[in-house]
């Protein structure tokens, strides 16, 4: 397969391993531009990923409940986090968004309301040769590592 120009290496260009929602087709709906973002959301103290993941930073992309192949990838494009929000807030933020992350009904009812919330604009989202990963017992819905090579099998 070939590399695409966007692929060199870059310095400080964290890669991601992001995890989408099988059931809501978040795969699908990014590969025929049905939605162009994700989200992440928090309960607790500080907002997702604290800021690490950036502008230009590359993420994979794997379904949750399939055969745990890693089979796109993408750029960062945009990042937009939130300070601590009241719940009105939080369902307001994720209004403003809706027709970018395009949500099923279980999905807005898991992120509207949340104290943090972010967004992550994807571009160039392109297949690769599905290859497997190191799950280990990482439950975490996104990985952040200097690159995929490190937890690729």
């Amino acid at each position: 397969m070939a590399v695409s120009e966007w692929y060199k290496a870059k310095e400080g260009r964290a890669e991601h391993l992001v995890y989408l929602n099988d059931k809501a087709k978040e795969l699908e709906k990014l590969i025929n531009k049905e939605k162009t973002m994700i989200i992440r959301g928090a309960a607790g103290k500080k907002v997702p990923l604290g800021g690490r993941a950036k502008v230009d930073d590359i993420v994979y992309f794997v379904e949750t409940g399939g055969d745990m192949l890693i089979t796109h990838r993408g750029i960062i494009s945009k990042v937009i986090e939130t300070e601590k929000m009241t719940k009105e807030e939080s369902v307001a933020f994720v209004d403003k968004y809706e027709k970018e992350l395009n949500l099923s009904k279980d999905q807005y009812k898991r992120w509207a309301g949340k104290k943090f919330l972010a967004v992550f604009e994807i571009d160039k989202l392109e297949a690769v040769e599905p290859f497997k990963y190191n799950r280990e017992s990482n439950m975490d819905d996104w990985i952040i590592t200097e690159s995929i090579e490190d937890i690729k099998i």
